[in-house]
């Protein structure tokens, strides 16, 4: 056993927790953008878990255009401290600029992945056991709805056969596949 013989398991700690705070805060951010309900319990659980920290940052940024720019800062903010924590347990270390371009990257990564992963969720969960209410679910409808209607629009269901979760997904995935790797260059 070498002295590097803690760092995987330390690593792997700070990865999941950083990576679950920002998404806490990712889907805080999204669920407001969408207008989803608030008084839902799931909605209820992020904003207390990211309120001690976006409440502050408030005060000092406010929102522009109607987006949340507190909590797009603090989502940064939280990926860059990551992403060095774990250079650093590496040994490494990543200039200032570089880290965040790499941190924007991740962040739009993960956007992408969690309307990606809802739409299959949801989908699944409407073959499963459709028309019943849970409050996780309708929190999964609301995020997903502004990505289906459009393509709803374009493949309408054949047969009552609803193939837009499909088609929004590879739309998705493709601009994903576009979009992070530009922002990865620029780091």
């Amino acid at each position: 056993m070498g002295p590097g013989y803690f760092t995987s398991p330390v690593e792997f700690i700070v990865n999941t927790l950083f990576s679950l705070y920002v998404l806490a805060l990712m889907l805080r951010f999204l669920l407001a953008w969408v207008r989803a309900d608030f008084y839902n319990p799931v909605s209820q659980f992020l904003v207390k878990i990211t309120n001690p920290v976006l409440v502050p940052v408030r005060r000092v940024i406010p929102p522009i255009g109607g987006i949340d720019m507190a909590s797009i800062v603090v989502m940064l903010l939280v990926q860059m401290i990551g992403i060095a924590l774990i250079l650093l347990l590496r040994g490494g270390g990543i200039p200032p600029q570089t880290l965040i371009f790499v941190s924007l990257a991740e962040l739009v990564d993960l956007a992408f992945k969690v309307f990606i992963y809802g739409i299959v969720i949801q989908a699944i969960l409407s073959w499963i056991n459709p028309g019943t209410y849970n409050p996780a679910v309708s929190l999964l409808h609301a995020l997903t709805e502004p990505a289906l209607r459009p393509v709803r629009r374009i493949l309408p269901p054949i047969s009552g056969l609803d193939l837009s979760p499909l088609l929004a997904i590879l739309i998705l995935e493709v601009l994903r596949r576009l979009i992070v790797p530009l922002i990865f260059a620029l780091a």
